[in-house]
């Protein structure tokens, strides 16, 4: 521990990044091998680089690093242990609305409260850092990894999270890009609130309670991401509206464990869910292996929903509405793994709508006490009959023109596999 460590332990205000022993190289400041301990603020502009045995401290208190001035670089620095109070906002790295045009590049983060706290800047790049939640808390009392708040023009690339509340979290937050993540053993991988014109492109979600929590935003270009192995939810819209959703991977969504945090509870593990959400553009996207393909409910119409791919799934869409979707855009619809039509001009169309729900299944999604009946020679009755005698029809969901080929993708994957 430094001299300079110890007299910030007995201070109530933090120090000014001065105050360390750095070292100059050129115009880069260079903090030198060895554990400095205290909380520091940054109030002139600094490129600051860490050299690779040197350690901050937040002595388990307050924000670690506070940057005020604009046009700082923080670059390949190992930050650890700073406060955990998420009511004070406790944060790795605390970057204050004058400071606009930061660079965050290379640093590993471990700490119990929020990772880095962006509020209300312009013009912040967060890139290819690691952060890490402390698994000693629970995970519902961990700050969020990365967490945009009023920030506009940022990009947040390629950076690792883990074991935090949620990877990424931007509320209030316009016109930024969020590009190349991967996110790993969260509550949410992304979660949007009140944002738009937002672009998130090539991120990976692994093991978290919902992969893209997309609520209450608009405008919003969600496209080359992938969710693996997520339980819950893979991609969740809420309130989303004037939203492009394209050419993403989902697979193997199962249902959560009882007592998992989710905002918005639901027993099947569902690949998408779309809840009271307009006027977007569904198209391309791959959902597989996962109990529920996607789910719609809440006055979720108006969508363009076509050239997706449904494969595998357990159930492959839920859907109780008055009205029917059509789920076919100009003469194309979506594959389907369960499709029993034909193809008879060899067109790549079925020559039959794909219906994938009947009464029966209304039936039991609106008394799920009927569930007990399932597999009983009553409701195969019923089936057998509405299939060979389809008098009476509910509204639902139709493809009038499914797929007889699975789309050909083309998807970007993770960036970083093996980081």
């Amino acid at each position: 521990m430094t001299a300079c460590g110890l007299w910030a332990n007995a201070q109530a205000s933090p120090l000014p990044i001065d105050s360390l022993p750095l070292q100059a190289d050129g115009e880069i400041s260079v903090l030198p091998a060895g554990t400095h301990t205290g909380n520091f603020v940054l109030e002139t502009p600094i490129h600051l680089r860490c050299a690779p045995e040197a350690v901050l401290d937040g002595g388990g208190h307050d924000n670690l690093l506070t940057i005020r001035a604009p046009g700082v670089t923080i670059e390949g620095c190992t930050l650890r242990n700073w406060g955990s109070n998420l009511t004070e906002m406790n944060a790795g790295i605390f970057v204050e609305p004058s400071a606009t045009d930061v660079t965050l590049q290379g640093n590993r983060l471990r700490g119990p409260g929020f990772g880095i706290w962006s509020d209300g800047t312009r013009n912040l790049v967060v890139e290819n850092n690691q952060v890490e939640g402390d698994t000693d808390y629970r995970s519902q009392d961990r700050g969020n990894g990365i967490h945009l708040i009023n920030t506009n023009e940022a990009r947040v690339l390629n950076n690792r999270v883990r074991h935090t509340r949620d990877g990424i979290y931007l509320g209030n937050s316009n016109n930024n890009l969020i590009q190349g993540n991967l996110m790993e053993d969260l509550r949410f991988g992304i979660h949007y609130m009140f944002s738009q014109s937002n672009r998130v492109i090539g991120n990976t979600t692994r093991r978290t309670r919902t992969g893209y929590a997309l609520m209450q935003s608009r405008m919003l270009t969600v496209e080359h991401n992938r969710s693996e192995d997520d339980r819950n939810y893979g991609i969740l819209m809420n309130f989303i509206t004037y939203s492009t959703i394209t050419d993403n991977f989902v697979s193997n969504v199962q249902r959560g464990q009882t007592g998992d945090d989710s905002m918005i509870k639901g027993g099947e593990g569902k690949a998408l869910f779309i809840y009271n959400s307009l006027f977007n553009t569904i198209a391309n996207n791959h959902f597989e292996r996962s109990n529920l393909g996607i789910h719609l409910t809440a006055g979720s119409e108006n969508n363009r929903i076509s050239s997706n791919t449904f494969a595998g799934n357990e159930q492959q869409v839920k859907y109780v509405a008055t009205r029917t979707q059509e789920w076919s855009v100009e003469g194309r619809g979506n594959f389907w793994s369960d499709y029993l039509g034909w193809d008879r001009n060899d067109d790549g169309l079925g020559d039959v709508p794909y219906e994938p729900n009947d009464n029966v299944d209304r039936l039991l999604w609106m008394y799920p006490q009927v569930r007990l009946l399932m597999n009983s020679p009553a409701i195969q009755v019923l089936r057998w009959v509405q299939r060979a005698f389809p008098v009476i029809r509910m509204q639902g969901v139709q493809d009038s023109h499914p797929l007889m080929r699975m789309p050909t993708t083309h998807l970007i994957q993770p960036t970083q596999e093996t980081r």
